[in-house]
């Protein structure tokens, strides 16, 4: 289904919050909400990451897995919602094609691409960034008192580019993997329904482990791909 623009004539505003979603977070969720309110987003668009690539490599859950929790943590607002655009595309995960997929998608729309505050000073190494700066505004989120280091980014802003400061929640997906692997609970650092999918499927639980009735766990498989450098990097200051 496209998007287009409002009853009066002007153009919608969609967030687009893209990340490995590994496993998603309440940070991530406040940052998505925060962005919203502030830049008076009609809604706000989750993209889990499909294939992605980087020089080094980790451990990366299933995309299915990763689109489910994603979908489970966000159904409840109703201005959240989850595409499979890069999921479905062959091929590794760049933002700019992610942008492009998207405004074909919805045209007649205005993006704004949400992600942490870190991973923004590094947009100037990402593929096509000269061309993303036409396709999208872009929302770093932060902790209160996060600075850009990057000069030439700051040179280059020209309203395109916003440090935004949310409650200071340190939370990452590093972590909830971590504590999962671990047997350790995860309850309130991701949402309800995501901790029971995870107990379902055994995410990141190593093999041969058990649960903690004295079961063993039957691992879901994990994939070992690259994860791209510019691949809405998931692990962020959230």
């Amino acid at each position: 289904m496209t998007t287009t623009g409002t009853a009066d004539g002007s153009r919608r505003r969609i967030g687009v919050m893209g990340g490995t979603f590994d496993p998603i977070h309440h940070g991530h969720l406040v940052a998505a909400s925060e962005a919203a309110h502030r830049f008076d987003l009609d809604d706000v668009v989750f993209v889990p990451t499909g294939e992605p690539w980087q020089k080094r490599t980790r451990e990366v859950s299933p995309a299915e897995d990763r689109y489910l929790m994603t979908v489970i943590a966000t159904a409840s607002n109703p201005r959240f919602s989850v595409s499979r655009v890069d999921i479905d595309r062959r091929g590794p995960t760049y933002t700019v094609d992610t942008l492009k997929d998207l405004l074909r998608q919805h045209p007649e729309t205005e993006l704004f691409f949400i992600t942490g505050a870190d991973a923004l000073e590094k947009i100037l190494t990402w593929r096509g960034w000269e061309e993303m700066f036409e396709l999208a505004t872009f929302v770093g989120v932060s902790r209160p008192g996060f600075e850009l280091s990057d000069t030439h980014l700051t040179e280059i802003e020209n309203g395109r580019v916003y440090l935004l400061e949310i409650p200071a929640l340190a939370i990452s997906s590093t972590e909830c993997r971590r504590r999962a692997a671990d047997g350790a609970p995860v309850w309130y650092l991701v949402p309800d329904g995501v901790v029971q999918y995870i107990a379902k499927r055994n995410l990141y639980r190593p093999e041969g482990s058990t649960r903690l009735d004295g079961t063993p766990v039957a691992t879901a498989p994990v994939h070992r791909v690259p994860v791209p450098i510019d691949s809405h990097p998931e692990e962020n200051p959230l």
